[in-house]
């Protein structure tokens, strides 16, 4: 290591103050520190606590706990791809070729115009450093598309989600929206035939079984019960793809790369929770307040979809990976431990009210995050505002 910081170390003089390439300093310096921690200390004076873990290595927490799903994800491509042309996959490796050729390519656009263009551009105008928040939006943003999503949409949407969500309110830690979701929500709204309904899954069959197929997602069947009248689990015990609890749980069925798979979320889930890098309140609170809100409509129910079982509404669609990866965003979140709950169970319960209650609009988590991350900021006001109420009532008494 000491032979590669010396390299380092003679690199960096021409981006010194007075140096040829000094207007670049800034993206130097984002390539030194994914390297190495920063070797500068406070001058400041009295007790200073030495911690490795700088944002970017906390970032790199988030990247690990984001893994598990990926790679299942790039699996469930090739899995599905071979259960729609019929054929017949010679090994495992067949299954993980096909995720890796979709896959890879939208992960790399992502980064590539997410980061190297426009986050690098803004660097240069803005002479600031590049921050690491895309770190993680340039992963989550391939994670929320469906596997054939055109790559030029992709890096539309990446800069799109840098300039407007983030850039626009002064770089990481200030914006007020998922970055990752403000790209989706772009997709959704400007192309929705490629994102969203019975086309969210296409399968191209290179010569092969089918020239094309597409399947309606798991909610887009339930919210046809809103005009067929049958029951949803028997609706979706009836489709060609097996919907079946157990397969929705596990992963093997047609939806976004990062989704599908609720095991592989709940592993992320644990790697956030136990390095203190995710709130579990947010976690907790968003899948308890979907249920309670699933559950609400069994009692009230007035059509199918609104009789849906509530557990079902868990593993059905995004609400897990938003619970687990976009929910607990440390930046659009609550910052106050009673309002990590109610952001959380507002989530929850907005979710399955789009859900159910918007048919234009089957998934409701992408939606109901936004929202909260609106309102985020008013939630921490009003439990800080009832707390110096009661300290007040208490010093008073």
């Amino acid at each position: 290591m000491k032979f590669l910081r010396d390299i380092v170390d003679k690199a960096k003089v021409p981006f010194e103050e007075g140096g040829k390439l000094e207007r670049y300093h800034h993206l130097f310096a984002t390539v030194e520190t994914l390297l190495f921690v920063p070797n500068e200390t406070t001058q400041l004076k009295g007790v200073q606590v030495r911690d490795k873990n700088d944002m970017k290595r906390f970032m790199g927490t988030v990247i690990i706990a984001l893994i598990p799903a990926l790679l299942f994800g790039m699996y469930n491509v090739g899995y599905q791809y071979y259960e729609a042309t019929g054929l017949v996959a010679s090994s495992s490796w067949d299954l993980w070729w096909i995720g890796i050729q979709r896959v890879i390519p939208i992960v790399i656009v992502s980064y590539l115009f997410g980061l190297l263009i426009a986050e690098f551009a803004f660097s240069i105008i803005r002479k600031h450093p590049i921050s690491e928040g895309y770190l993680i939006s340039g992963l989550l943003i391939p994670m929320v598309m469906p596997p054939t999503m055109p790559l030029w949409q992709v890096a539309v949407a990446s800069v799109f989600a840098v300039v407007l969500a983030k850039e626009a309110f002064g770089g990481s830690g200030m914006n007020v929206l998922n970055v990752a979701l403000v790209a989706r929500a772009f997709l959704y709204f400007a192309y929705p035939s490629d994102i969203s309904g019975d086309q969210v899954w296409v399968y191209l069959g290179d010569q092969m079984a089918v020239d094309g197929f597409s399947g309606a997602t798991p909610l887009a069947l339930a919210a046809s019960t809103l005009e067929s009248g049958q029951n949803v689990v028997q609706t979706l015990a009836a489709s060609t793809t097996d919907y079946s609890f157990a397969n929705l749980f596990y992963g093997f069925v047609p939806g976004s790369i990062g989704e599908t798979s609720v095991l592989m979320i709940l592993i992320g889930a644990a790697i956030l929770i136990f390095t203190g890098v995710g709130s579990w309140k947010v976690i907790l609170s968003v899948f308890g307040g979907a249920y309670l809100m699933a559950l609400l409509l069994n009692l009230v129910g007035v059509n199918e979809y609104m009789l849906m079982p509530p557990e079902y509404h868990l593993v059905i669609g995004g609400l897990a990976f938003g619970a687990v990866f976009m929910a607990t965003d440390p930046v659009t979140s609550s910052q106050t431990e009673t309002g990590k709950w109610i952001y959380g169970f507002l989530i929850g319960v907005l979710t399955i009210i789009i859900r159910v209650l918007n048919p234009a609009y089957p998934e409701g988590i992408m939606l109901a995050i936004l929202f909260m991350n609106v309102f985020a900021p008013l939630v921490d006001y009003y439990v800080v505002a009832a707390n110096k109420k009661r300290r007040l009532k208490r010093a008073t008494v």
